[in-house]
């Protein structure tokens, strides 16, 4: 490999990098010397309907879980992930009802953990948002001991599910 690298384990300077796996190794003697390799070129795979599709994964400079904007703000998720919206809309929904309620930022925090762990287990497919979103704050006030009661829940307005 050029560049002058040497295995730390024999000092062999005979070291392959295979781009496909992610790693380099030392031919001498089968240390695997860097390992998870991030390349920056682009491939592409034919799909079964003839066309071409990129492979891999975005990953920006300037911090992790961020991805491409198109445009300056006109759909503020374009380009998310569809869990991280989910869970983005859900922490603030969460918080919209919470305030509502006067509850604690403790109370909040619990809440949006039960909501995530709900879309992790795909509880929340098939059922609208409002009402998961109303499940999670009552587990919360039951288990803290806030004093609240279901109706209460279900007479709070719920703020739309697109960003606004």
């Amino acid at each position: 490999m050029p560049g002058g690298r040497v295995c730390a384990a024999c000092g062999c300077s005979e070291i392959e990098v295979d781009a496909a796996r992610g790693d380099a190794v030392c031919t001498g003697c089968g240390s695997v010397l860097e390992d998870n390799i991030i390349v920056s070129e682009v491939q592409f795979v034919e799909n079964s309907g003839g066309g071409s599709s990129a492979v891999g994964q975005f990953v920006s400079l300037d911090g992790a879980g961020k991805t491409p904007t198109l445009g300056g703000g006109f759909h503020a998720n374009l380009g998310k992930e569809s869990r991280a919206q989910t869970l983005q809309n859900g922490k603030r929904q969460i918080h919209h009802l919470g305030n509502q309620l006067q509850l604690n930022q403790h109370c909040l925090d619990t809440a949006f953990n039960f909501f995530k762990m709900a879309v992790s287990k795909h509880l929340t497919r098939g059922r609208k948002m409002a009402h998961v979103i109303a499940a999670c704050l009552y587990l919360v006030c039951r288990t803290e001991g806030t004093p609240r009661i279901l109706s209460q829940l279900c007479n709070m307005k719920v703020v739309p599910w697109y960003p606004t």
